[in-house]
């Protein structure tokens, strides 16, 4: 149906396109507010320690078990727009600090559901994104207040940082074996640049393999190529390897133009042939004489150049891909070369061994024992591919975590702790902000609190006793720290039991949460075009019905 208007002496006006939808007013924003809501509810049962997982079916049958956040949102297909919404806020939070997805979306869900409570007695929506907009200021405050600088080099406090990232992970017993495993990995790409020090996890390769058990998962200090020796009579180990990286083919290119050659002697038939093949030769003896015995490549080797490494004994690998080549150049020191002319000893990335493995039905080449290498790889190894699947998004939070933590070394008590202090600081902020902009404020406050609720409720807990204790903990002196167990259902000193996050991981939940609140309620209008006609059995311009 079209949008029609009409002009004051009664003549209809078409305004929209036919077919076009539109909601005004307080529906667009209650469907809107709605539609964000039912994506809250969906990750609430996956929060915290007792958490459950969700079993998601694409449309293609291939199954994914999980309880991270952002790994449900990326595999169920959303519809509505302010859904949508939703899912970037766990993308968003899933680049900026890897972890804490769950709690962003399931906060921004509750401060949708607190403004509708608002929205119904008549508080304009400007009024509730000025509000919610002081709140997180003032939450952000009080999570930096309440923040404990930590010193990255102790260990044991970054043990308890991955620990507790991992604990709502299904991988039971072998958590504090890839935790180790996080921490050396971090530890060994963090750089110093000028006064900070950067732990970018993207020079950290995850290699997956299903075959023996999570606790055999192990870092190698080194690269992990997917690739197997190019050629038979090749060696299948090099110790003490230096390693040419090469991003030119090692092949005789053709040449696109077509030329006629005239031979008038046999010999110069032979000499003709001969020629390609000592271009090869040429190839490899360049190789040979920058003193590398191990070539990665990251184009093709021909059939004859290969032949020719294996009579130098250098072990060579082809079609090495762009990302693993970055990584291989950072952890052995070489250098990448597109020039084989160039090529030269200095060139070359020492590694202490490079060796060809069976792994399951797959041969890899391990390059390890570099010497302190910018980029390492984790091999994680467990019985069934849904759980190797789970055991890396548990490894990408723990690394995640581990690298903020070294990056910004502050941290918070965990177990809904900081998040009722926040409250608190709010509650008693919001008098002094006053008006009808200290609603949105208390609003906020109770939003925030949803977090230990769930973490009650999902323990099987009995959430409106638990928020109790804990509001009246946290009115006593130096009780700010004190969060809930949900193991026992008792409170206790978080930051000592060592449940403690990210300082920020939560700042980073609480401005996307409160961000995308405010955008989605400042929507009062929902116009949406046609959907383009055609699919499976639908109508295609230029082809009868059904050919589609």
């Amino acid at each position: 149906m079209a949008y029609l208007t009409t002009t004051g002496s009664g003549q209809p006006v078409l305004i929209l396109k036919e077919g076009t939808s539109r909601n005004r007013g307080k529906e667009a924003q209650r469907n809107n507010i709605m539609a964000a809501r039912v994506i809250g509810e969906v990750l609430k049962t996956t929060l915290g320690p007792r958490g459950m997982d969700k079993m998601l079916i694409d449309s293609l049958g291939d199954i994914t078990i999980t309880n991270d956040g952002a790994a449900i949102l990326n595999e169920i297909d959303v519809e509505h727009p302010a859904a949508k919404m939703m899912v970037e806020i766990a993308k968003t939070q899933d680049d900026m600090v890897g972890d804490g997805t769950t709690t962003a979306v399931v906060l921004a869900s509750e401060l949708l559901k607190k403004a509708e409570e608002l929205l119904d007695q008549s508080i304009h929506p400007t009024i509730l994104v000025s509000g919610y907009r002081k709140a997180a200021q003032k939450a952000i405050e009080t999570i930096n207040k309440t923040a404990v600088p930590v010193d990255i080099e102790d260990r044991k406090i970054l043990l308890k940082v991955a620990l507790t990232s991992m604990s709502s992970k299904a991988v039971g017993g072998a958590r504090e074996h890839l935790a180790e495993i996080a921490i050396d990995a971090v530890k060994q790409i963090t750089e110093q640049r000028g006064d900070k020090k950067i732990a970018d996890i993207d020079n950290l390769q995850l290699v997956k393999k299903t075959g023996k058990s999570l606790l055999e998962t192990q870092l190698v200090r080194g690269i992990i190529i997917d690739k197997e020796v190019v050629h038979p009579g090749m060696p299948k180990k090099k110790e003490k390897a230096k390693i040419a990286l090469l991003d030119s083919a090692l092949e005789i290119e053709k040449t696109e133009i077509s030329a006629e050659i005239r031979i008038r002697d046999p010999t110069q038939m032979k000499a003709f042939l001969d020629q390609e093949t000592n271009m090869m030769k040429e190839m490899v003896d360049k190789i040979k004489a920058s003193g590398a015995d191990v070539v990665f490549c990251q184009k093709g080797i021909d059939d004859m150049v290969q032949h020719f490494l294996a009579k130098e004994g250098i072990l060579a690998a082809r079609r090495i891909k762009e990302s693993d080549m970055e990584k291989l150049a950072r952890a052995t020191g070489g250098r990448i070369v597109s020039d084989l002319d160039d090529l030269t000893a200095k060139d070359l990335g020492p590694a202490g061994l490079v060796e060809e493995r069976k792994i399951g039905d797959d041969k890899m080449i391990f390059v390890e024992k570099c010497n302190d290498p910018r980029s390492v790889a984790i091999l994680i190894r467990a019985g069934l591919e849904r759980m190797v699947d789970e055991a890396e998004r548990a490894m990408n939070d723990s690394l995640s975590v581990v690298s903020d933590v070294v990056e910004n070394s502050k941290i918070v008590a965990g177990g809904g702790a900081v998040e009722v202090e926040v409250a608190k600081e709010l509650r008693n902020y919001a008098t002094k902000v006053g008006g009808r902009e200290q609603l949105a404020v208390e609003a906020f406050a109770d939003a925030v609190e949803i977090i230990p609720r769930t973490l009650a409720e999902n323990a099987g807990l009995e959430p409106i006793d638990i928020i109790v204790k804990l509001r009246s903990a946290h009115e006593k002196e130096s009780g700010e720290y004190k969060g809930v167990n949900v193991f026992t259902g008792k409170l206790q000193n978080t930051l000592e039991k060592g449940v403690i996050e990210p300082a920020v991981v939560k700042e980073q939940a609480i401005k996307s949460a409160a961000e995308s609140a405010a955008m989605i309620l400042r929507i009062d209008d929902v116009i949406a075009a046609t959907k383009p006609k055609g699919g499976p059995g639908g109508k295609m311009p230029g082809g009868p019905e059904g050919e589609y």
